[in-house]
C-alpha cells in the first residue's frame, strides 16, 4: 500500500521503490529526480518506509506484523552504479546526519526513553 500511495513507476521498471526500501539492503540506486524523469544512478538518501517501520519495531515491541510475511519485491540483479561509497553508509541504526531518518529516530528515542 505504501508503494501504491507513492506510485508504481518503480515497479513498472522492475526496480525497488526508494520511497519504501531506501536505507535497506533492498535498494541500491534509481530515483525519479523530477516528474517523469528517472535517473538509474541517482541515490535516495532519505530512509524509506520499510526502514522507518523496522526502526519503530526495534524501539517498540508492540509494533508488529503478526501473521504477515514481509518479503522484498522480486527484483532482478543489477550492477552497482559507479558512485563513491560512504565510509559508513547510512543505515536504520545509524541514519545519515541531518536526514529525516535521523530526525524521526531522535523523536522515537526521546519518546520511548522517557526523556
Amino acid at each position: 500500500m505504501l508503494e501504491i500511495y507513492n506510485g508504481l513507476g518503480y515497479a513498472s521498471r522492475g526496480r525497488p521503490s526508494p520511497y519504501v526500501w531506501s536505507g535497506t539492503d533492498q535498494y541500491i540506486s534509481g530515483k525519479y529526480i523530477a516528474d517523469g524523469v528517472y535517473d538509474p544512478n541517482a541515490v535516495d538518501k532519505q530512509l524509506g518506509c520499510a526502514g522507518l517501520l523496522m526502526a519503530m519495531m526495534a524501539l517498540d515491541p508492540t509494533i508488529t506484523f503478526k501473521g504477515v510475511m514481509i518479503t522484498p519485491p522480486n527484483v532482478p540483479s543489477i550492477p552497482k552504479p559507479a558512485i563513491p561509497a560512504f565510509p559508513n553508509p547510512p543505515s536504520i541504526a545509524h541514519p545519515a546526519r541531518g536526514s529525516i531518518g535521523a530526525f524521526i529516530a531522535n523523536i522515537f528515542a526521546s519518546i520511548f526513553r522517557g526523556k
